[in-house]
């Protein structure tokens, strides 16, 4: 009897050490305790890695997060929009908490973070906006105003009137868009705009396209390129007559800004536009306001 009693003690005891642990677990807060930064995960989409100025935005998302312990998923669009739209398909699908984008086309975008609303998962975009879909907050340079400051740059060089020709950007993309339109918002009335073509973004499609336009049109004087990596290939295709603008302030066209060969850009700071994009995730985790919509300051670096 004095033996059943003792095992019966015991199993009671046993039970109760069982009951005890999770709650006391709960209550210590252990690694995967509710609501801890180590808990948080980042989604990230970039349009390209294969541009520098994308590269740096990254870098300071990456920066940004791991300084606030969260975990960042971070896809490469490769400019790319059904690559994209898959990507985030994904993200959504693994279950992240936040997707931060830099939409390639920002229509064809606009699907996918529908499908990241209906998830409930909170969505930031970066540089580009999209055209549909519930966005927390849209971060980027005003590139409207951006547009204006290169028409400007043009004109104070060389007058009203210059013969120029514009490299667009990625059709349907925002910044393509934005760009395009501030630069017509002063270019339309004080310069002769002979062509407008796209090149995608692209350095050597820059190249190329602004060796047939020096073909077609041997009269231009400046080459306004909505990126960066298309004014440095047009800088390959022009000679030293030509003034060409770029758009963006990455390290190469900084360079060749202060070598004498590109004759401005329009720089913006894509390592802010990261750690401002990471920053609102952190107010949207602690049920902060943030406004729809946040401007980066532009700066004009030329010769």
């Amino acid at each position: 009897m004095k033996r059943f009693l003792l095992f019966l003690g015991l199993l009671v005891f046993a039970a109760g050490c069982s009951m005890d642990s999770p709650t006391s677990e709960n209550e210590s807060g252990g690694d995967n305790g509710e609501g801890s930064d180590e808990d948080v995960v980042v989604g990230v989409s970039i349009s390209t890695l294969n541009n520098p100025f994308f590269v740096t935005l990254r870098d300071g998302i990456e920066e940004a997060a791991e300084e606030r312990g969260y975990e960042v998923r971070v896809v490469d669009a490769q400019d790319d929009s059904s690559k994209q739209v898959n990507d985030i398909e994904d993200l959504v699908q693994q279950g992240v908490d936040y997707l931060i984008i830099n939409p390639t086309d920002s229509s064809a975008v606009s699907g996918s973070v529908e499908s990241a609303n209906s998830s409930d998962i909170p969505v930031v975009t970066v540089d580009r906006s999209v055209d549909s879909g519930e966005v927390a907050a849209f971060i980027a340079s005003d590139n409207i105003e951006g547009g204006e400051m290169a028409a400007q740059f043009i004109v104070d060089e060389l007058g009203e009137g210059a013969v120029v020709a514009e490299l667009e950007g990625v059709p349907g993309a925002s910044a393509t868009r934005e760009r395009g339109e501030g630069f017509h918002n002063i270019a339309d009335d004080a310069l002769d705009i002979v062509t407008s073509q796209t090149a995608n973004f692209n350095r050597s499609e820059g190249l190329d396209v602004t060796q047939n336009i020096l073909q077609a049109n041997s009269n231009v004087e400046a080459i306004f390129a909505h990126n960066d990596e298309m004014a440095l290939g047009a800088l390959e295709a022009a000679d030293d007559n030509v003034l060409v603008v770029g758009f963006d302030g990455t390290d190469d066209a900084r360079a060749s800004v202060e070598n004498g060969e590109l004759s401005a850009t329009i720089a913006q700071q894509p390592d802010l536009m990261g750690v401002t994009a990471v920053e609102t995730v952190e107010s949207l985790i602690n049920g902060d306001d943030v406004d729809e919509e946040i401007k980066v300051e532009l700066e004009l670096v030329s010769q």
